[in-house]
């Protein structure tokens, strides 16, 4: 006999599940008592740095994150990261807990109200289960679901008592033998190969669509054999191209009429992977020249809906590069000369970016969450694919946790976190998850003692600073050394690069405040 609990395990199991993360409650302690020793559970002491593991943990991983959430208040406490889940796009099953079934009727504490509704919009779909025996059943259709294009996060509310129930066996043999299988671009790349021949300055913009092994290798030989520039889509969540690449132009801006002046310069704009575009900084000028075609390949048809120009190719962003690199002519037009980046002054964000360079390793993985120096980032070389991730909503407190995550994923690479004191503060309890499970990640937090990143944006919408935007008077090695890390306050430069190199043979997690003049 085969209980429900016994049912999800071999369900997750099935889809490839590696992990568990979550921050529980009493409604969830059932699910807990049997989970096997190949689903290890991470514990965080806040549920958004749960989320954020798991974010991290999937995008650098592969697979599907899973998340094991408190109820409603445990929900909620997660939104604010679940919103970077759900723009950039991660693969993810939360499920939280509900309260037993005879008290859900009457209120009864622990209740999850209209569980299916709330986390509405941020989810592809959410469900609880009619009876027991249905839960496994929707946790396979979640998992599907997450895993499907266009990925992103699912919802399931399970009542604590129906755990100990016992599974549909016929049922179960069904959900174990099924799967469901994306399709790639196929003749809709001859309509974008013919325009991209026909262009006279044509430019490819990248997301995090195009950043897999295969993704990365075919957009570099693309740039190569048609003459491209290459700029990175606003906001984007990771680096899909090398940035030291002669094409690689940098990152678009987030403000429209910005994006415009860029690509004014160009007859024919190739978008693959990202959506067009993520403006953040407000204007009044139009989206695009009216001259300059826009051609965009994403597996998010609401994306392609959200548009407000181009000709959109419905599939798999990777694949199309594949196909376009294949098909499209070889262009004689001479191929971009590399960007020379500035010097850079002591102690700028531009000067602890370049001595976290010159420390790290080739195949160092990046968790950045440095708001004030977003537009900076492209002074750490990237030379291959997923290595660098950003909070894809731009939701602080994701970047810290998020590193755990990436570094239990992928052993194998050295792992770094760029955050900035302010952001540091959202989830420091990830701290502990890191310290308790010895998962080495060296921690950069930089420090300028204000909400830069607000004061830049105060500046442009014409507000006055104010003491709000002081953080004045918090240790951050401190809080660090509370967690249990080994903690180093860099005072040099060439301080930081050696301690940022000394972190590739590290075995615990390990943290360093510089600070940002």
């Amino acid at each position: 006999m085969t209980h429900v609990s016994e049912a999800f395990y071999r369900v997750l199991r099935h889809h490839g599940v590696k992990a568990v993360f979550g921050n529980p409650g009493s409604n969830e302690l059932p699910f807990l008592t049997g989970l096997p020793d190949d689903l290890p559970y991470y514990l965080a002491l806040q549920e958004g740095a749960a989320i954020a593991m798991a974010d991290g943990f999937a995008q650098a991983s592969g697979t599907t994150g899973f998340v094991n959430l408190h109820a409603a208040s445990g929900t909620g406490n997660a939104m604010g990261c679940l919103t970077n889940a759900a723009a950039g796009h991660t693969p993810m099953v939360v499920m939280a807990g509900q309260q037993a079934r005879r008290y859900v009727p009457v209120g009864a504490m622990l209740t999850n109200a209209d569980a299916t509704k709330l986390t509405d919009p941020l989810v592809k779909w959410s469900g609880e289960p009619l009876r027991p025996q249905d839960g496994p059943a929707l946790l396979s259709t979640a998992l599907l679901l997450a895993a499907s294009a266009p990925r992103g996060v699912t919802y399931l509310s399970v009542p604590l008592d129906d755990w100990d129930e016992l599974a549909d066996e016929p049922a179960l043999t069904g959900l174990l033998d099924r799967s469901v299988e994306g399709t790639p671009v196929v003749q809709a790349v001859g309509e974008l190969k013919d325009a991209l021949n026909r262009a006279d300055t044509p430019v490819l913009v990248l997301g995090p669509g195009a950043d897999t092994d295969d993704g990365f290798e075919a957009a570099v030989a693309l740039a190569e054999k048609a003459c491209l520039p290459v700029w990175i889509a606003p906001s984007a969540p990771r680096a899909p191209f090398p940035t030291r690449h002669p094409s690689y132009r940098g990152v678009l801006p987030s403000a429209a009429g910005a994006v415009a002046d860029i690509l004014a310069a160009h007859d024919l704009v190739i978008c693959v992977g990202a959506p067009v575009f993520r403006y953040h900084a407000p204007s009044r000028v139009g989206f695009l020249p009216p001259d300059t075609r826009l051609y965009a390949v994403t597996d998010d048809p609401g994306e392609a809906a959200r548009a407000p120009m181009g000709r959109f190719l419905i599939g798999d962003p990777a694949d199309a590069l594949v196909r376009l690199l294949d098909t499209c002519d070889k262009s004689d037009r001479p191929l971009p000369k590399g960007r020379l980046l500035p010097d850079a002054e002591p102690f700028t964000a531009e000067a602890i970016l370049d001595a976290v360079d010159h420390g790290k390793p080739d195949n160092a993985v990046i968790a950045f969450e440095w708001t004030s120096a977003d537009l900076l980032r492209d002074r750490l070389t990237i030379t291959r694919p997923t290595s660098l991730f950003y909070p894809a909503a731009g939701g602080l407190g994701w970047g810290l946790p998020a590193a755990i995550g990436l570094s239990l994923a992928r052993p194998d690479r050295p792992v770094l976190a760029l955050i900035g004191d302010g952001a540091m503060h959202y989830t420091p309890s990830a701290l502990w998850t890191a310290a308790r499970h010895h998962v080495p990640v060296t921690f950069v937090i930089c420090a300028n003692h204000r909400y830069r990143a607000l004061e830049e944006f105060a500046d442009l919408l014409r507000v006055p600073h104010g003491d709000y935007l002081d953080l004045g008077g918090i240790d951050p090695l401190a809080i660090a050394r509370g967690y249990g890390l080994q903690t180093h306050h860099a005072e040099t430069l060439k301080d930081l690069t050696e301690f940022v190199h000394e972190g590739v043979h590290a075995e615990e997690p390990r943290l360093v405040l510089v600070d940002q003049r």
